[in-house]
């Protein structure tokens, strides 16, 4: 039967965020908006004021006198473990004991009857150190010996040393690429509710809600059972919530546990952004071998890392930087090694990309140092070592990569952007000479996705159906503003041909669904999207052999239309047509289940297929910098990016817009710096620099690639769209390269560090004066 009537929110149509309204109106609930029961305490953390010390005497006398002060909180109060490691490498203790290893490291917390009294009194602790040497960049943690924060690994395929025979030119070099604050709007915080027994309800603001659980019965030494972590919405994420919360939501229900009444802690911008990690900052020492017409033949590249104090995520992180060091590019004979050090700053962490987008801007600094050599277009030198699709497939981890569309993609940019036009005019602009020089590039993106943590990539979800039509949708994802609740809310939608607004997407909660997964990785629609459909299906299938039997039709004659179901001849109403399953006692709920198929990784051996698919894009940008203060603008940009059939087009079209600018901040402004202390000094918007509206591109032109569809059998077809776009803005870092390079006739490679901030243009602009 032809249907005449669409849903509204139907998959695959533009759809409002499902909280937009609230968000703009200040209506959007979050954890520091529930409504504190009557006694609620607040917590607050004494940290570090050193970066490396032995803790010689901790008097907390004064602090645990101050008016308000119900109580402090140390290592020796801890009642299971003193440890919040996310990968049971147990190197992270909650309080610190014996040894400060970073400055902002928590030594103890205080417990008050308000937050301003808490805050006040950590400042009252009398603390004696026995200061010790300190170590905060990577390489020169090498240079000091000190270890591996974890394993590191090799990637290896081909032999390198036949390769570097083999070219006729060959360029070793270093960069430098700094780490990123997640700057989100909403800051860390749990709210702690004790209940009868061992059991507590903590609202947190995280992204994985049943790692925060394991963590705080790992610290009340209970079972995991007694622990309920709720999740209704983040104001942003980014990676910084997917450990770094554990400790906040760990001392909250010790707190709440210990004096029997509700707790929340909430750290202010300055130490929320000195005690909690970031993106890592990378050295990479790379060594690229090439012939005559830039085709690469060889690269031996080492990563190294500054990860901070302890693993953390640091090995997944350094491991997937070197998955991502091919970018879109076939090296025939490659080493790829991580060297993930400990230094004596904050664990450094997950983040948007996870490693990924330091391993592509290494790529694009070689393809640049090629076509500088070689006096090409480096665009020419990018096509002729894309990835080919039968042959130049494999990676240097041995997946083949099967859904190349990046050729297609790049001349489509390519053309519709008039990128050759543009480039000769902006060689003609620098030609004259000139304070203003002009930069235009085009770099592609090749992100591989899943979470190579194998047992990561599995999802739940819990759809229920109640007897008036209308229905609930929970599942393990976490909401941080990305639009993951609409997203599958309209995948529910359609499997049941019904209106969006007929479905209630409610909180994650670790009561509903166990044993979830961070939502990272750019996995969040595609696990629990799947998930969702999963319980749908199941319901379905209960419907329509019901109806079967009730109707005595065949199954062939049932069939969901918008808003209502055709049985035979009759048609009913959504509505009635469950009510009358009701009646008959068919179960409307299930939980779904889904794993991701294919994907295997023997880490030993550097094999496998750890990504299911890879996502594609590519972005032209075009910039003016002035040459006598290194300030630039950025003065058009063009995007044609892949996801897939899109679920969402006007949220994924977002997505990639969100994702662009705040890559385009860890390229240019957005610079981390500690003195010689070891103490973060750009703790505050005020001394650390994101973009602003200001900073946007001028003319900012985002496509989405809508001949494109997922070839595995994700969610609708659709491909992630978290973190691929976070890559495209590398283009507005390689044109500020070919603005400066213009200065010395476009003779050498001006190698910038990231982030290319003014101060960092100028000083690039008087080297290739020099």
């Amino acid at each position: 039967m032809k249907q005449t009537v669409a849903i509204r929110g139907a998959a695959h149509t533009d759809h409002i965020h499902d909280s937009a309204f609230k968000h703009v109106m200040g209506a959007a609930e979050y954890c520091d908006d529930i409504a504190e029961p009557v006694g609620t305490l607040h917590a607050y953390f004494g940290t570090a004021k050193v970066a490396h010390a032995k803790i010689v005497s901790m008097d907390l006398s004064a602090v645990r006198a101050a008016p308000g002060v119900v109580g402090v909180l140390t290592a020796e109060d801890v009642p299971g473990v003193n440890d919040v490691s996310p990968t049971g490498r147990h190197d992270e203790p909650l309080f610190a004991t014996e040894k400060v290893e970073f400055w902002g490291q928590v030594l103890f917390a205080v417990v008050a009857e308000s937050r301003d009294i808490a805050r006040r009194a950590v400042e009252l602790a009398e603390i004696d150190y026995a200061p010790l040497d300190h170590v905060i960049e990577a390489d020169e943690a090498i240079a000091r010996g000190y270890p591996h924060v974890t394993d590191p690994m090799t990637l290896q395929r081909g032999d390198v040393a036949v390769g570097q025979a083999s070219a006729a030119h060959r360029i070793q070099g270093q960069m430098r690429i700094g780490g990123q604050d997640h700057m989100y709007l909403e800051g860390h915080i749990a709210f702690a509710m004790p209940g009868e027994d061992d059991d507590v309800i903590v609202h947190s603001s995280t992204q994985h809600p049943s790692e925060a659980q394991h963590m705080v019965a790992h610290v009340l030494g209970v079972p995991s059972n007694a622990v309920v972590v709720n999740v209704r919405r983040m104001g942003g994420g980014f990676g910084g919530k997917e450990s770094q919360m554990n400790q906040f939501a760990a001392v909250a229900a010790m707190a709440a546990k210990r004096w029997n009444r509700a707790v929340k802690i909430r750290p202010d911008r300055d130490q929320d952004m000195e005690s909690t990690g970031k993106r890592h900052d990378f050295v990479v020492d790379y060594d690229v071998a090439f012939d005559g017409e830039g085709r690469i033949a060889a690269v031996d590249n080492v990563f190294a890392a500054r990860c901070g104090w302890t693993s953390d995520l640091s090995g997944p992180v350094t491991d997937r930087a070197l998955f991502h060091a091919d970018n879109a590019y076939f090296y025939p004979h490659v080493k790829l090694q991580s060297r993930p050090m400990k230094t004596n700053t904050v664990s450094n962490t997950a983040f948007r990309g996870f490693g990924g987008p330091q391993g592509v801007v290494a790529a694009e600094r070689m393809i640049e140092e090629i076509a500088y050599s070689l006096g090409k277009d480096p665009l020419e030198v990018r096509k002729a070592n894309f990835y080919g699709t039968t042959d130049r497939n494999v990676t240097p981890y041995h997946q083949t990569v099967e859904d190349n569309v990046m050729p297609r993609l790049v001349e489509e940019l390519e053309q519709n952007s008039d990128y050759r036009a543009r480039r000769q005019a902006v060689l003609d602009h620098n030609a004259k000479g000139g304070i203003i020089r002009k930069g235009i590039s085009l770099t592609p993106v090749k992100f591989g996705i899943s979470f190579t943590a194998t047992w990561y990539n599995q999802a739940g979800a819990l759809v229920h159906i109640y007897n008036d039509g209308s229905i609930m949708l929970n599942h393990g994802g976490t909401e941080m503003g990305q639009g993951l609740n609409i997203k599958i809310a309209q995948v529910v939608a359609e499997a049941f041909q019904v209106d969006v607004d007929r479905i209630k997407i409610t909180k994650t909660t670790t009561e509903k669904v166990p044993n979830t997964s961070a939502t990272a990785a750019s996995s969040g629609t595609d696990l629990n999207g799947m998930a969702a459909l999963n319980a749908c299906e199941q319901i379905k299938e209960r419907l329509i052999r019901w109806a079967c039997d009730h109707f005595e039709v065949e199954a062939l004659l049932i069939h969901f239309a918008p808003n209502e179901v055709h049985v035979g001849d009759e048609v009913f109403p959504f509505g009635e047509f469950i009510k009358q399953a009701y009646m008959s006692r068919v179960q409307l709920w299930a939980a779904g289940f889904y794993k991701t198929p294919k994907i295997h990784w023997d880490r030993e051996k550097g094999q496998g297929r750890p990504f299911y698919y890879y996502a594609y894009g590519a972005a032209v940008a075009e910039v003016s910098v002035d040459i006598l203060t290194g300030e630039y603008t950025v003065d058009r940009v063009d995007v044609l990016h892949d996801v897939g059939k899109s679920l969402n087009p006007v949220l994924d079209k977002g997505q990639v817009e969100g994702a662009f600018v705040q890559g385009m901040g860890w390229l240019t402004t957005e610079e981390l710096w500690w003195d010689q202390k070891g103490q973060l000094k750009t703790h505050a918007p005020s001394t650390y620099k994101i973009p602003l509206a200001g900073d946007i591109p001028r003319e900012f032109n985002v496509n989405l690639a809508d001949w494109s569809e997922n070839r595995e059998l994700t969610i609708k077809r659709s491909k992630a769209v978290g973190e691929p776009p976070f890559m495209l803005p590398i283009c507005v870092f390689e044109a500020l390269g070919m603005a400066v390079a213009s200065v010395a006739d476009y003779a050498e490679c001006p190698r910038l560090d990231a982030p290319a901030t003014p101060e960092r243009v100028l000083m690039a602009v008087e080297r290739m004066r020099g």
